[in-house]
């Protein structure tokens, strides 16, 4: 990912980064709707559902403005895009605002034309048109804040590229080297999330398009609107009366400030919240068989993996990669460390996402990692071994899992030195292609296979594959031929070939994808996660 590291549960996150600069955001109310209603309590109203997460990340509600995991989550039940998601597939775009939309081929660009939903009301009432469409995206633009690049850099997209040819119908420029596929999957993102242009105009000051407004208000056609962000203690949504699609089961949705796994558990069995966002696997299992709870998993898109420099001897000979691949207990890893928190995935494109490859052809065969090695002309290897402090992604610590590894290497006669250290000094060392063998994990910036392939086999791109010092520019061409691909067969069909030769060709020992895990009341029905960070509140019950 751009960021380089999701250090939360999935990815899209730069927000530690930059949360420093978020002020104080107790402004309540939401768009038109004058003074604040109370927050209802924990537990409150029936018609309120209460979620415990950790929302320190949260700097803004601003869809053009926020790249953080409790914002992305919470303004997906506010904002409506062009094309969207639906449940927890992230393979196929559906209509959203957007009724229809095709590409055409105009020479220096290949040109994207929507066509709008007709009777769509913003909250504060105002119709929606093309015009709301263009002003979203060129404020995005223009504004360049962490998103952006989703637009300039990824799509391609400059303010001229965007064009309203009549009040139902907007048409994009992508230049040629962009991907139409990706791009609409950017769309589904809440960067493409469309605000009234009418009600941000009016709330501008000094030239900000409306940040400051946007900061902790709204102005969506989503079935919620915020009603108030008190920082570090709640945000708060509530139903949106003028929301054109199936009405909000419930009035109100809370999310509350509660970083502690174990609040969050405590708060959940004695029914003062409904949903808890941040459970391990301590929290989980102590929760089984408690009455009025249930517990739930979910997939993320992150993959956890060895990198292995491509550079270092003897990593720069295949047969070597190959042995390290080989000599792994992956299933002991995700049964015993993980305790079933995680899935065997070992390509390069996470589950759920199109092009993922099922194929997991390794399972700690030591004679044939032994004879790999032979091959290579290695009868014993010295390694170091870097590796993260803290909890890997599915709730082990990262000393155990590299313990694990540690283990299972040497039955084939690798010896790994373990060297612990803080992330920011392990990505210091590995972005400048001075790991060895690096222990990380990696989470999509936007749910498309490009999202994955193009760091992980582009050396050029300066992402994964410059970190383990792996260049193979043809592997890389197809990466990036594939991202252009519009037919969806074709398009698996190529990452198909892609992710085969780099599970047995490429610097990577992907381990595991982990699941997301979420506590919740017995009587919560409808709360469907989706991988890529979100649930459609609007069809959630108690």
């Amino acid at each position: 990912m751009s960021s380089s590291l999701r250090q939360l549960s999935i990815g899209f996150a730069v927000a530690l980064l930059v949360a420093a600069a978020c002020g104080p955001a107790t402004t309540p109310g939401p768009s038109g709707s004058g003074a604040a209603s109370a927050s209802p309590t924990a537990g409150g109203a029936a018609s309120t559902l209460v979620i415990d997460r950790d929302t320190t990340d949260l700097i803004s509600l601003d869809p053009a403005v926020l790249y953080e995991f409790s914002a992305v989550f919470a303004t997906h039940n506010v904002y409506e895009t062009l094309v969207k998601f639906e449940g927890t597939d992230l393979t196929t775009p559906k209509a959203g605002l957007a009724t229809s939309w095709d590409v055409k081929d105009a020479g220096s660009t290949n040109d994207m034309t929507f066509k709008l939903k007709s009777g769509v009301k913003f909250a504060s009432g105002n119709a929606l048109t093309a015009d709301d469409v263009v002003y979203s995206v060129q404020r995005a633009i223009k504004l360049n804040k962490s998103p952006a690049f989703l637009f300039t850099d990824i799509a391609g997209l400059k303010a001229e590229s965007i064009k309203a040819t009549d009040p139902s119908t907007v048409v994009i420029s992508l230049p040629k080297t962009a991907s139409a596929s990706a791009f609409l999957t950017i769309l589904t993102f809440t960067i493409g999330g469309i605000v009234d242009s009418k009600e941000v105009m009016a709330k501008e000051t000094g030239g900000d398009s409306g940040s400051a407004y946007l900061l902790d208000h709204s102005a969506g056609s989503g079935p919620y609107v915020v009603d108030h962000w008190t920082k570090n203690t709640e945000v708060l949504l509530k139903a949106n009366p003028n929301y054109g699609g199936t009405k909000p089961a419930l009035g109100g949705v809370l999310f509350k400030q509660v970083p502690e796994p174990t609040n969050q558990q405590f708060a959940l069995e004695k029914g003062d919240i409904d949903i808890a966002n941040n459970l391990g696997p301590e929290q989980i299992a102590a929760l089984q068989g408690k009455s009025g709870v249930t517990t739930t998993t979910a997939d993320s898109l992150q993959l956890v993996y060895v990198g292995m420099n491509a550079t270092v001897k003897p990593l720069d000979n295949v047969k070597v990669r190959e042995a390290l691949r080989t000599a792994v207990d992956y299933d002991g890893i995700v049964k015993d460390l993980l305790k079933g928190n995680g899935k065997k995935v070992q390509g390069i494109i996470p589950r759920g996402l199109a092009g993922y490859n099922e194929a997991t052809p390794f399972q700690a065969d030591v004679t044939k990692a032994k004879s790999l090695l032979t091959e290579a002309g290695q009868t014993s290897v010295t390694l170091d071994f870097l590796v993260p402090t803290g909890q890997a992604p599915g709730g082990v610590a990262f000393s155990d899992l590299a313990a694990k590894l540690k283990s299972d290497w040497a039955k084939i006669g690798v010896t790994v030195n373990i060297k612990q250290t803080t992330t920011a000094d392990l990505l210091a060392t590995y972005r400048a292609q001075k790991g060895q063998l690096v222990m990380i994990y990696w989470g999509p910036d936007y749910p498309d296979p490009d999202a994955n392939v193009g760091p992980f086999t582009d050396y050029k791109a300066k992402s994964i594959g410059w970190r383990n010092a792996w260049d193979d520019p043809t592997i890389a061409q197809k990466g990036r031929d594939a991202a252009l691909i519009t037919d969806p067969a074709k398009r698996a069909a190529a990452y198909k070939d892609i992710t085969d030769y780099v599970l047995h060709n490429g610097p990577y020992v992907v381990l595991y994808q982990p699941s997301e895990l979420f506590g919740l009341r017995s009587n919560v029905k409808g709360f469907n996660w989706s991988s890529i960070g979100w649930a459609e509140l609007a069809s959630v019950t108690k």
